[in-house]
């Protein structure tokens, strides 16, 4: 049994970026493709020019929809509730939430924009797992508001600069944060050198950012997401001489497709350890919290030499977590 504080570091406030790099290639990178040589210290926008021909760049296309709702209860109280993924997979009024505060807004609790307006949502029982079944009950689209992590500490000018460029189905309640670096510039560039661009779409739930709560990290459950991936991504990695992948979130949609031959369904891998990893050899990533599934994934990924890439990062003062700079790692070797 591995300890999930094997997953802790030191993470000062400071180092947590608060907003985006400005222009998106700006962010910096800390290249990491030989792990017998020290790591480069780059920039995004140097990315096209550690590609080339064969090169196979897999992207998330999700689109971030408007989630959060600041509600109040009928004594006025006020409560927040993320709406997750339809409970039925599809449109209709019912939904998986996460409710704020959990202990204070029973199941039946009626919840409004402000007190004395007519309900929009109605609280229903809690599912074991952090979650509530809760019910829409009226037009909620005008009240609710992207959800930015809660390290963001204020809200951006620009609300399409946590969307990616390339965002185009909306599903996702937390953006796949390492494709904010990508401007169209670096990906026609990448083009230019031969390198393709595929897609896929995998909706960011809670799996993606719910930290590890276990003692040991093989008994983490996670959420299950929504993922497809298109037949022309998969037959585009098969041929591929590297398969890229821009974020974890395209990692788990590749890597649940090969595992079990489905290109679209829910993925609840969890990818820790000696995971077999079978389509990705490259990732570019950001800096993920500690004791988070994203960083155990990252572990698995590039071994054990992930702890001292995140303090040369830190000591280079590179910036964390999703407004922050950016890693290209590759896939560790296979003993």
């Amino acid at each position: 049994m591995v300890d999930t504080a094997t997953f802790d570091y030191p993470l000062p406030a400071a180092a947590i970026a608060q907003v985006p790099a400005e222009p998106r290639e700006a962010a910096r990178l800390l290249a990491a493709l030989d792990a017998q040589a020290p790591p480069s210290h780059l920039r995004v926008s140097d990315l096209p020019d550690l590609l080339g021909r064969g090169d196979v760049l897999v992207v998330n296309e999700t689109r971030v929809r408007p989630s959060r709702l600041c509600l109040h209860k009928a004594t006025g109280g006020r409560v927040e509730v993320l709406l997750l993924e339809p409970s039925d997979g599809g449109p209709g009024d019912g939904w998986e939430a996460m409710v704020r505060p959990a202990r204070r807004t029973p199941p039946g609790t009626l919840l409004s924009a402000e007190p004395g307006a007519p309900p929009l949502v109605e609280v229903g029982e809690p599912r074991g797992d952090g979650t509530f079944g809760v019910r829409v009950l009226g037009d909620v689209g005008r009240h609710a508001a992207v959800a930015l992590p809660p390290y963001i500490t204020a809200g951006l000018a620009d609300p399409e600069r946590y969307q990616t460029v390339y965002a185009r189905t909306p599903g996702s309640v937390a953006a796949p944060t390492a494709g904010l670096h990508l401007s169209g510039q670096v990906l026609d560039r990448c083009r230019e050198r031969g390198v393709e661009i595929h897609t896929i779409d995998l909706a960011v739930g809670m799996a993606t950012f719910r930290p590890l709560q276990v003692d040991a990290v093989e008994d983490h459950v996670m959420h299950a997401e929504r993922y497809d991936v298109p037949g022309a991504t998969i037959e585009a990695c098969e041929r591929a001489t590297r398969v890229v992948a821009v974020g974890t979130t395209t990692v788990r949609a590749l890597e649940s497709a090969a595992a079990t031959g489905e290109l679209s369904g829910r993925t609840t891998l969890f990818i820790a350890g000696d995971y077999p990893f079978r389509v990705v050899d490259v990732l570019l990533t950001n800096f993920h919290q500690p004791r988070s599934s994203l960083l155990v994934l990252l572990a698995a990924f590039a071994g054990d030499g992930w702890r001292r890439l995140y303090d040369t990062a830190l000591a280079e003062g590179y910036r964390f977590l999703s407004f922050g700079d950016a890693m290209l790692v590759a896939r560790r070797p296979v003993a």
